[in-house]
């Protein structure tokens, strides 16, 4: 059975380019913004990873990241944030949470932020980028 990866972000190009580049490999399942993530998570569906823009509408990805590292339920389900927002300040609040397993700015690198997906879904760590 393949693996479910959730990608969350409000940009309909990169949520397509997104599902492109995983759905040979997993079953992807794809929401606009954290609150529609929120809601089919609500749902009882539990992912194998998350894929999460931070600048969205609604929820946005740092409120994401905190709910799913605060839940019992949601904490241990590992995150790559994709964000154009790269200074410093905002890298070291998200990479704070231990769900956080690698940070890719925008524009990012497909293949590897599919390497870094493969490596974590294989229970390898990755340095975030």
């Amino acid at each position: 059975m393949k693996k479910k990866v959730l990608i969350i972000d409000d940009s309909l190009p990169i949520r397509f380019l997104l599902e492109a580049i995983f759905s040979k490999n997993y079953h992807v399942v794809s929401a606009q913004d954290g609150l529609v993530a929120m809601s089919w998570l609500a749902k009882g569906h539990t992912p194998d990873l998350i894929i999460t823009d931070l600048q969205m509408p609604n929820i946005d990805g740092h409120e994401l990241v905190q709910f799913l590292a605060a839940s019992n339920l949601y904490r241990d389900i590992p995150v790559v944030v994709l964000s154009a927002c790269n200074d410093a300040d905002t890298i070291a609040a998200v990479n704070q949470h231990h769900n956080v397993q690698a940070f890719f700015s925008k524009p990012f690198d497909p293949v590897l932020l599919s390497t870094s997906v493969a490596d974590i879904l294989n229970g390898h760590l990755v340095a975030a980028s």
